[in-house]
């Protein structure tokens, strides 16, 4: 009986730590996890967000745009150019628009800040 208690003990405690990790994961973390994943598209070719865009190059300051260019055309939202790339470069299916993966990609994105001292580009197509 007292080995039992202990177990349970043991357990919940496991169970306690794992959830409390888990809330500490910033949205924008679990974005770029998302990025560098090769699941986002068919897996198959191994490719992520992350193989043509390393470390976010190319998408510094797209958090901060009105309109998103890429050679899938030209998009109001940020979440619909992301789906353009996710369905073109990595041959995937496109995330729902409100599903937490899309959220937390978009947090990720907005993260992408460009570097001190260099003026964010203007009109710069985001590529896929």
């Amino acid at each position: 009986m007292k080995t039992l208690k202990i177990v349970s003990v043991v357990v919940m405690v496991m169970l306690t730590s794992s959830a409390v990790l888990a809330m500490k994961h910033l949205p924008e973390e679990r974005g770029k996890t998302l990025f560098n994943d090769p699941k986002l598209g068919n897996g198959t070719a191994g490719k992520s967000c992350n193989s043509c865009h390393p470390g976010g190059k190319g998408l510094e300051g797209v958090g901060d745009k009105q309109e998103w260019k890429n050679p899938g055309g030209s998009f109001k939202s940020l979440e619909d150019a992301v789906n353009v790339c996710i369905e073109m470069a990595l041959k995937g299916k496109a995330l729902d628009v409100k599903s937490d993966q899309m959220k937390d990609m978009i947090s990720y994105l907005k993260s992408l800040k460009p570097k001190a001292g260099e003026a964010p580009k203007k009109k710069a197509p985001v590529g896929c």
